[in-house]
Parts: C-alpha cells; sequence; structure tokens
C-alpha cells in the first residue's frame, strides 16, 4: 500500500503565505461575489456594457475579477505577478487570453505576441512553458473542414500551410530556448487536427527532450483510449509522448452540437466517469514514463499523483511531473505541493482588460458552475481570516 505523502492542502498558512491582510479581505469580497449566481452575473454584464460604453472601467478591474485571475496586461506587468509566485517556488505559464478578430493579420499578431512570452520566459529559471491555442493561430473552419474530410481550395490550404509554420514557429522556439511548450485542446469537432499538428511537433522536437504536450479532455469518452494510442504512436516513431490531462471545457457546447446535428455525444455519461477517466489517465502517464502536466483543481486528483509518484520511486522534483493550476484559484493544493517541493506551474493569464473579459466570464461560470469551487474558494479564505485573527 502506497505510503500517504506529508501533505495537506488545509495547510492555510502555506496556502496564503503570500496574500497580505488587505490582499485576503480582497479575495473575500470576490469569492462571495461569485459564490452568489445573481451578483455575479450582473456584475460581469455591467462591466462588459462598460466595456461597450467606452466607460473608464479599467482601474476598478484591475483591482477586482482582473487584478485577481490575470497577471497584468501586458508581458512585461504579468512577469511581476510570475516573480512574487516564485518567491514561493511557485512557477508560471504566461497565457495570451486575448480572443483575436480571425483575420490572418491577427492569427501573426497572436504567434509574435506568444512568441514573445516565450522569449521572456527563457530569461527566467521560473517561467519552462509557452502555451497557444491553435484557434488563435488560424481559422478554426478550415481545421473543421479537413476533419470532416471535405477538400480545400487552393486559398484554404495556403492559410492551412501559414498555420502549420505558426504552429511549428512556436514549437521550435520552445526547443531552441530549452522551455517546454502546451498545445490546448479544443472542440472535438476539430480536435482530431490539432492533435495532428501537435504529433508532428513530436516527432520533430521530442527526441532528446519533452518540448510540447498535447491537451486530453477526460470528459470525452474516447480520450483515456487516444492516450494509451498516441503512447503506442510515440514509442514506434521514437520520440517523447508530452500530456496534459484536463477534465474539460467546452462540455454545454459539445452536448449541444451533438443533438443538433445528430451524431453520438462524445462528452462521458456523468462527472464520475469523467473523474474515473481522468485518475487513470494520470496512472497511465506515470506507469509508462509519459512527460506530465496535471492540469487540476480536483484535490483528490492532485493527492493521489504525490501518492503514485511515491509508488513508482519519482521524487517531487521529477521533472516528468507538473501540477498546474490557475492564477487565483486553488492556492491551497499550488502552494501546498510546492512547499512540499513538486513542481507547480500557475497559468497566468494577462492582456488588454477589455479583451479578457471573455477570458473572465468564463472563470466567474465555472467558479459559479463548478461543485462548489467559489464556495470551496470563499471558506478557505474565511478560515484564514479567522486563523489571522484568532493569532493577533
Amino acid at each position: 500500500m502506497a505510503v500517504k505523502p506529508k501533505i495537506s492542502f488545509e495547510n492555510l498558512e502555506v496556502a496564503f503565505a503570500s496574500k497580505s491582510d488587505a490582499e485576503l479581505r480582497k479575495m473575500y469580497l470576490i469569492f462571495a461575489t461569485l459564490n452568489n449566481n445573481l451578483i455575479s452575473d450582473l456584475g460581469i454584464g455591467l462591466a462588459n456594457l462598460a466595456f461597450k460604453l467606452k466607460l473608464p472601467i479599467n482601474g476598478i478591474m484591475k483591482k477586482t475579477m482582473f487584478g485577481h485571475f490575470c497577471g497584468g496586461e501586458t508581458i512585461e506587468e504579468s512577469i511581476h505577478a510570475c516573480h512574487e509566485l516564485a518567491k514561493y517556488g511557485v512557477q508560471s505559464i504566461l497565457d495570451l487570453s486575448v480572443e483575436g478578430k480571425g483575420t490572418e493579420e491577427s492569427f501573426d499578431q497572436t504567434t509574435e505576441e506568444i512568441y514573445q512570452t516565450m522569449v521572456h520566459s527563457a530569461e527566467k529559471d521560473y517561467m519552462p512553458f509557452g502555451v497557444f491555442k491553435t484557434t488563435g493561430l488560424g481559422d478554426f473552419h478550415i481545421m473543421e473542414k479537413i476533419q470532416a474530410g471535405e477538400k480545400l481550395n487552393s486559398e484554404e490550404q495556403a492559410a492551412f500551410e501559414r498555420i502549420k509554420a505558426r504552429v511549428d514557429r512556436l514549437c521550435k522556439t520552445a526547443h531552441d530556448l530549452g522551455l517546454k511548450i502546451l498545445v490546448d485542446a479544443e472542440e472535438s469537432w476539430f480536435q482530431d487536427v490539432i492533435d495532428n499538428l501537435a504529433y508532428e511537433a513530436m516527432e520533430k522536437y521530442n527526441r532528446e527532450r519533452c518540448v510540447v504536450y498535447n491537451t486530453y479532455q477526460m470528459y470525452r469518452h474516447d480520450s483515456l483510449g487516444r492516450l494509451k494510442r498516441d503512447f503506442e504512436n510515440a514509442k514506434q516513431k521514437g520520440y517523447l509522448l508530452g500530456a496534459k490531462p484536463v477534465r474539460g471545457a467546452y462540455m454545454e457546447k459539445e452536448r449541444e452540437r451533438a443533438e443538433e446535428m445528430g451524431y453520438q455525444d462524445p462528452i462521458q455519461p456523468n462527472k464520475e466517469a469523467t473523474d474515473r477517466d481522468y485518475d487513470a489517465a494520470i496512472r497511465f502517464c506515470v506507469e509508462n514514463g509519459i512527460h506530465l502536466v496535471c492540469a487540476s483543481h480536483n484535490e483528490k486528483s492532485n493527492l493521489e499523483l504525490t501518492e503514485l509518484m511515491e509508488e513508482f520511486g519519482l521524487e517531487p522534483k521529477d521533472e516528468r511531473v507538473f501540477f498546474s493550476q490557475l492564477y487565483g484559484m486553488s492556492d491551497n493544493i499550488s502552494f501546498n505541493l510546492a512547499k512540499a517541493g513538486y513542481q507547480v506551474v500557475k497559468y497566468v493569464p494577462y492582456g488588454p482588460v477589455e479583451k479578457v473579459m471573455p477570458y473572465l466570464t468564463r472563470r466567474a461560470a465555472e467558479n459559479t458552475s463548478i461543485a462548489g469551487q467559489s464556495s470551496r474558494e470563499f471558506e478557505l479564505v474565511k478560515r484564514e481570516m479567522q486563523r489571522r485573527k484568532n493569532l493577533k
């Protein structure tokens, strides 16, 4: 039987070590708001309206929601947030969280911006990863068409070649700068195309070390099978597989489209099936030496991974295993894992305040819809405030 590691996500002194009393009070207000669906929806709605009316609310947003869930508006601002995390052993991934205009010019601009994040990350020893969404680099309609087996016209084919070149540029940059890079997962109806781009990059750059990591959304019932298939392919072709299992982000959209278009729903029948496959994916990665980023806000999954590492004789600092959470969320997991010596990376989103609103809207919805996520965060903040009060 695996020995329980000496780690507890209930250690609030460690979880909130980086927060002053004033910052804790601010967190209290943010999560109290997110904990109330009506107020949360109203607040996000008013913020979006204020941006449409060009009202000067940037300052307010930076002191509240934006300031809590995002590192800053620019790379330079965000590096300051990453530096603060590094004081507590928590590493960072700069994540451009701006939804582009969908033009070739915007795809080039996004590619260049992500390239710059990696150039800056390579200068710091606490920023080991780059990350991109393929839809930020090219038109998803083209990827959709390819997956559906439709023929591209010459203009579309040229656009797809540009997508491939942008993906390759970012993966090659990660390889050349000594970084790693994560390819985010997207909707199932063009995910196969993204997967293939990731595998091509792995075949090229994952020879001596693991550079490129693909993302697996475990709420899809075929993801565990895909992970196992990809491992066999990597073995046959002689490259290292990098995997980032997540529970997933597009469930409602996926279900609606499957129903509307009359094909088999790609989503698991229930949360238990997702959790089962998620934990099975993590175990499969550890058992087979797959380079792993465990991206999860689930305390049980994170604890089980520390136990698995112990079971298979992996040191906490083993470069094959990273734990990952989002900036501004689950600090009780991130900071306690880092304190225990594990490799922890926070996704640190950044971008101009008004352009990051879609990201913040999703975070607000996620915090109110995930089984008690904001309630859990709210309770932890309240308990830490009480603990500090008792010490005075």
